[in-house]
Formats: structure tokens, sequence, C-alpha cells
């Protein structure tokens, strides 16, 4: 079964939408902690969660302990949960090879984020894994992406037009990246390529809405994941950080149900 059948799956099982982010902020976690503290967030939104994204820089920063709270953290997800490796990799040749060989041969990922921007020679070699997926980075959702991802281009497309008509055609395993903080570029995306399976971060402490995602982008079990992380996994500081995170996670997975059914 491919990636986004295997996703769709799980969303359509639990009626989720939710993408949790396992991203642990060394301010708030120790290195000796984060393994911990993910079980524990595991363990409370993996009843609303259509899959999981870490972001492999929170734990390459703390070395090799933090690669190891890695593994120990993927081995706690549930084998029936997608998992997304957010790394972003960009490179050609023989160095995209290793990365694409390292994220789904040793991480074991579902699929990975990657950045397109430098053509099919970024990308050909995670498509290489062929029940595996990518998404490539689109309109991100950081407030400078405008810079040069809406540049226009000669053919009067802006650039990050360009890259989702150009990346969803290289393979059927391509999804794209599009921010929550820009919900008319998101709503843009879908109608250019309204197949296309969208991970959509940015919602929650990056201030984009869950209505404003399923107005622009829809409510489609694989087509569409809402990543949140701080606002799940630090919904809480105390000792009832567990129980916050699973009921940050169950509301997110809430208001997009009730979005799509405003929108029904």
């Amino acid at each position: 079964m491919t990636f986004f059948a295997e996703l769709e799956r799980r969303s359509r099982e639990v009626d989720s939408l939710v993408c949790v982010g396992l991203d642990p902020d060394y301010k708030k976690t120790p290195v000796d902690q984060i393994a911990a503290f993910n079980k524990a967030i595991i363990a409370a939104t993996a009843p609303y969660a259509a899959c999981y994204k870490p972001n492999i820089a929170f734990y390459e920063q703390h070395g090799l302990p933090g690669l190891r709270a890695l593994e120990e953290t993927l081995a706690a997800i549930p084998a029936d949960i997608p998992v997304i490796g957010d790394v972003k990799r960009g490179d050609m040749g023989n160095t995209a090879e290793a990365y694409a060989r390292a994220m789904f041969e040793q991480w074991k990922f579902g699929a990975v984020t990657v950045n397109g921007y430098q053509g099919l020679d970024a990308v050909a070699p995670f498509l290489a894994y062929q029940d595996h997926a990518v998404y490539v980075l689109c309109r991100t959702s950081n407030p400078s992406s405008r810079e040069f991802q809406e540049r226009r281009l000669e053919n009067g497309k802006m650039l990050y037009q360009e890259m989702a008509l150009t990346a969803t055609g290289w393979s059927a395993n391509v999804g794209l990246v599009v921010g929550a903080t820009a919900p008319s570029e998101l709503r843009d995306v879908r109608s250019l390529v309204p197949a296309a399976p969208l991970l959509v971060p940015g919602v929650g402490t990056q201030g984009g809405k869950p209505d404003d995602v399923v107005l622009n982008a829809g409510y489609d079990y694989g087509k569409l994941v809402v990543n949140a992380s701080r606002s799940i996994i630090y919904a809480s500081t105390g000792a009832d950080f567990a129980e916050a995170a699973g009921k940050a996670a169950r509301d997110l997975r809430d208001e997009l149900r009730a979005a799509a059914a405003a929108r029904a």
C-alpha cells in the first residue's frame, strides 16, 4: 500500500486530518527527557492523529543522544499510524540518493518533506521508493516566503504556482507543503492541482485557522493533513501535559470536522 493510501485509510478510520508535530523544544524538554515526553504525547494523541511528523532538526541538535531519542520516539508510534519525516532535504546526485536511503531505509519514514526548488534532480531519488511519498515545499508558512515564492515568472505564474503544477507532474507520490498562514495561496494551489495531497503547517502557534484551511483546501481523507506542533505538545507545561496534548489534538480534529460540516 502506498503512503497516501495508508494515510487515507488512517484518516478515514479516525475521521481526522490532524498531523501531530513531534518537535520538542530544547528549552522545555532536555534531551534525556525527550523520549519519555514524546511517548506520553503519542499515547495521549493517538486516538485523534491521522499521522505524526517529527522534525528531525529538533533531534539532530542534540547529537547522538537526540537521534537515540528519535529512534525511541518512532518505535513508540503505533504501526498503523503513518509517519512523515520533516527533513526538508534538497540536494542532487549521489547526495540526494544518500538522503533518500537514510530517510526511508534507516529511519523508515513513510513520507518526507523535500525542497524541490532545485528541480527534479533533488526529488527523483526519493521517488524511486515507490511505496513512499514526498511533500515538496510549495508555499511555505514563514513570513518571508513571499520574497521568492511569489515572484512573477515570464509565463505569468508565480513561482509557487509553477512549483505546484510541475512537482505534481513528477509522480502520483508527490504532495505539496502549503502553509495555513497563506489562505488565499492555499485556495489557489487547491484550484491549480485539485487532486494533490497537501500538508498544511502553520495552524495554532503560527496563527493559521482551521476554518480557513477547510474553506480553502477542502476536507479529503489522504488529500489533506493539517499539522500542529507546539500548540498540541506544549498545550500545558505542567504535570498534565499529556492530557492537555490529547485535548488539543481532539479539539483541532473537531474544529476541522465542524468546518467541513458547515461547508457541506
